[in-house]
């Protein structure tokens, strides 16, 4: 087995310093690299969630990471204690809500929200606790 310390996704997108901006903003991540030109590494000091967002057709990278993220299929959930009263926040700040509130069967509140890079965010509630 291989043993692994972390897991965090690496997003190619182009407006690193708008991502930067909403991600601190809202959620309180801090950058802990950034060039505008390469790369950005955020942290969540709460959680020790960690993002990582790459610019297009940066010369150091693989041919394979040189094109935008495509957000369609793809989803970063953050995990909250209470949705409904994020989800009133969400709508106070106008975020881009690209799925309303809902209380789904198998236990969670969730909504869905658009980063400045079109990707969605998936703000969970878990209802039920599972055994």
């Amino acid at each position: 087995m291989i043993e692994f310390s972390g897991m965090f996704p690496v997003m190619v997108v182009e407006n690193l310093e708008q991502v930067k901006e909403f991600y601190e903003t809202y959620f309180g991540f801090q950058s802990v690299f950034f060039q505008d030109d390469f790369y950005l590494h955020l942290v969540s000091v709460d959680t020790g969630v960690q993002l990582g967002f790459l610019v297009p057709n940066h010369p150091s990278q693989p041919e394979f990471l040189h094109r935008i993220m495509q957000p369609l299929g793809y989803v970063v959930s953050l995990e909250v204690a209470d949705a409904v009263k994020v989800y009133e926040q969400a709508k106070g700040f106008e975020m881009a809500i690209s799925m309303p509130l809902k209380e789904e069967e198998w236990g969670q509140i969730h909504f869905m929200i658009k980063d400045p890079s079109g990707i969605n965010i998936d703000i969970v509630q878990h209802t039920v606790v599972s055994e």
